[in-house]
């Protein structure tokens, strides 16, 4: 069950880059995964910490009743450059984007306490 959305566009972090740090978060309570993104040392971590407290706001309800149900990052358009090189050549350059998509779902409870074996 879906309850909140967020979407980054044409974010100029390489897409390799922040699978990393997404792939940190994947499946995780939204509180901890804020945790997490906080004391991460990767350049992906701050763009993904706001996107991530945008869609807590969305969803208007607290953080550790949340969990990221999913996450994706799509390689974006790229920018591309030339960088000139000995005897006239050029080399080509590819400056890589990203499109992030998260959605939070409301956690379930957990069904294995309330069962009586």
């Amino acid at each position: 069950m879906k309850v909140a959305k967020a979407k980054l566009s044409n974010l100029r972090i390489a897409p390799r880059k922040v699978r990393l740090v997404v792939d940190l978060i994947r499946g995780k309570n939204a509180g901890s995964a804020r945790t997490i993104l906080q004391f991460a040392q990767k350049k992906g971590t701050d763009p993904v910490l706001k996107l991530l407290n945008s869609a807590i706001a969305n969803a208007q309800q607290e953080a550790d009743r949340l969990i990221i149900s999913r996450i994706e990052v799509a390689e974006g358009s790229k920018l591309k450059r030339w960088l000139p090189r000995a005897r006239g050549q050029a080399t080509p350059i590819q400056k890589k984007t990203s499109h992030i998509t998260i959605e939070l779902a409301e956690q379930q409870a957990d069904t294995k306490e309330n069962h009586v074996a």
